[in-house]
C-alpha cells in the first residue's frame, strides 16, 4: 500500500494537508522571505530553507519560523566526514527543525542518524537530484547506470541505515515506495503546476501526480515564490493534493 493511500484510509485534517506541501523560501534575504511568509500566510504552514537564504541568515529565520508553529525543512544536504555530519545533525536537532537533507551517502546517512538521535529530527536522504538526467551521470563518472537506477539503490542503503526518508523525483517516487515501505516519507522537489514553466528541472511531474506516485510531501518554490499572488498560488496547489484521489 502506498503512503498516498495509507493516508487517505483516515480523516485527514485542513493542517495535515497544508503540511503537505513545503513552501521552498528560495530568495536571496531574510526581508524577502518574512515578506513572502507574511504574504502566504494561513495558506503556508512547512517551509524550505536552502543554501541561498541559510547562508544570508536563513537559520535566524527558521528559529523565528518554529517559534510562529511553522514546520521548517533545512536542506542543507550535509555531506562530509562522519563525525562533522553527526555534530550537525545534531546541531540542526536542537533547533527544532522538522526535517533536514544529507546526501545519500551510506557514512553521511549513517552519521546524521547517529546525530539526531532522541530528537523528533527527520532525516532524508538526497538521492539523485531532479536536476539531473542519465546524461549528467555519465558526466559525472556513474555509468554505467541509470538515474532510477541509482536512486534505487541508494534508497535501499537509507532504508537499511534507518533514515527517515527519501528526497527523490516523483517520478521515481512509486519504485522508492516498493523499496522502503509504507512507514518511511517520501519528499518530492521538482513539483510544477500545468502550465508552469520546467525551469531547470528535468524530471518534473505535477502536485496530482507526485500525490498519486505517492508522495507524502511535495516542495514548490518558483511557481509560488514568483507567483503574482503567492498565496493563491500556494491554496491552488493545497486544493489540487485535498481532491487528488489516493
Amino acid at each position: 500500500m502506498s503512503a498516498a493511500m495509507s493516508l487517505s484510509t483516515n480523516p485527514v485534517s485542513e493542517g495535515d494537508i497544508r503540511d503537505r506541501l513545503i513552501i521552498g523560501l528560495d530568495v536571496p534575504s531574510v526581508e524577502e522571505a518574512r515578506a513572502l511568509v507574511g504574504r502566504i500566510g494561513e495558506a503556508g504552514t512547512f517551509y524550505k530553507i536552502g543554501y541561498q537564504l541559510a547562508y544570508a541568515g536563513g537559520f535566524e529565520l527558521a528559529r523565528e519560523l518554529i517559534d510562529q508553529g511553522k514546520k521548517v525543512f533545512l536542506d542543507l544536504k550535509l555531506h562530509d566526514i562522519g563525525n562533522t555530519v553527526e555534530e550537525g545533525a545534531r546541531s540542526v536537532a536542537r533547533l527544532g527543525a522538522t526535517f533536514l537533507t544529507v546526501h545519500a551517502y551510506p557514512q553521511t546517512m549513517r552519521a546524521a542518524v547517529a546525530g539526531k538521535a532522541g530528537s523528533s529530527l527527520k532525516i532524508l536522504a538526497v538521492t539523485v537530484l531532479t536536476s539531473y538526467d542519465d546524461n549528467d551521470l555519465i558526466e559525472a563518472g556513474y555509468a554505467p547506470t541509470t538515474a532510477a537506477d541509482l536512486v534505487a539503490r541508494r534508497a535501499g542503503q537509507a532504508r537499511d541505515l534507518g533514515v527517515d526518508g527519501i528526497v527523490c523525483a516523483a517520478t521515481e517516487a512509486e519504485r522508492v515506495r516498493g523499496i522502503v515501505g509504507p512507514d518511511r516519507l517520501i519528499v518530492t522537489p521538482g513539483i510544477r503546476p500545468a502550465g508552469s514553466d520546467a525551469g531547470d528541472q528535468k524530471r518534473i511531474v505535477t502536485p496530482s501526480e507526485g500525490i498519486r506516485l505517492g508522495a507524502n510531501h511535495l516542495v514548490v518554490a518558483r511557481p509560488i515564490v514568483r507567483a503574482a499572488d503567492p498565496k493563491a498560488a500556494a491554496e491552488a496547489i493545497v486544493r489540487e493534493i485535498s481532491q487528488t484521489p489516493a
